[in-house]
């Protein structure tokens, strides 16, 4: 089964530059976090290091893009940093990389060694398709807080991922909800590469293949499918 993903046009008007590629696997082996998986994060720091040669990472030309965006929508992006760039902060810091899980740690390596926007999501956790969209503001998205689950709303305007149920991730790829993301019970999961102009095409679809390698590596027999990239315009 292919999991359908669209984005609106809305979300392209205001981002004409985006790009993404999706990558669907079912067949996963999840786990915990690994000495190997461990490695590929030491490693993925040091290649951003090695990319960035001294700047920070908001001065990346992709991650300033990001920014730009976030601004466009009405988001402080000093604020709320989208995915990359917060793990790219994280990497150079002396508290390093999380290690989350297996899969986790997999595609966070390849969005720090790249500088792009990597998510995540368990398949069989999703209703319906999943759709990139700028939110009414009523829709829910349910997070945790202080231990207790809560239902937050968007704001008008902002940019979301959402599936029949509700809000998947808000800010584009700003926080991940809890309901979708994946765990070490996950088998079935769909993995998104985002881009923006002035990063080529051929950048994020060579970060798509890294990760489909490292799948099949340390999920051997696993059904994997990396899709086409689907620029917005």
């Amino acid at each position: 089964m292919t999991l359908t993903l669209t984005v609106s046009d809305d979300v392209r008007a205001l981002a004409p530059g985006f790009t993404h590629v999706a990558i669907e696997a079912h067949g996963l082996v999840n786990g915990p976090s690994s000495e190997a998986g461990s490695a590929l994060l030491d490693d993925a720091a040091r290649r951003l290091a090695l990319r960035l040669d001294g700047r920070a990472p908001h001065e990346d030309p992709h991650m300033a893009a990001w920014r730009e965006t976030y601004t466009a929508f009405g988001s402080k992006p000093s604020r709320t940093r989208n995915s990359a760039e917060a793990l790219a902060k994280r990497a150079l810091s002396d508290a390093g990389l999380p290690r989350i899980n297996l899969l986790v740690d997999l595609y966070n390596a390849v969005s720090v060694a790249h500088l792009i926007p990597v998510g995540g999501e368990d398949i069989d956790r999703i209703e319906g398709g999943m759709r990139l969209i700028r939110a009414t503001g009523e829709e829910d998205f349910v997070t945790v807080a202080g231990g207790e689950e809560a239902v937050e709303h968007p704001d008008a305007g902002e940019v979301v991922w959402r599936d029949d149920a509700g809000v998947t991730c808000r800010r584009w790829n700003w926080r991940q909800g809890p309901r979708t993301r994946l765990t070490e019970r996950t088998t079935s999961g769909i993995f998104l590469l985002e881009s923006l102009a002035p990063m080529p095409v051929a950048e994020v679809t060579a970060a798509a293949a890294e990760l489909a390698e490292l799948l099949a590596k340390f999920s051997p027999g696993t059904d994997i499918a990396v899709r086409a990239p689907e620029p917005s315009a």
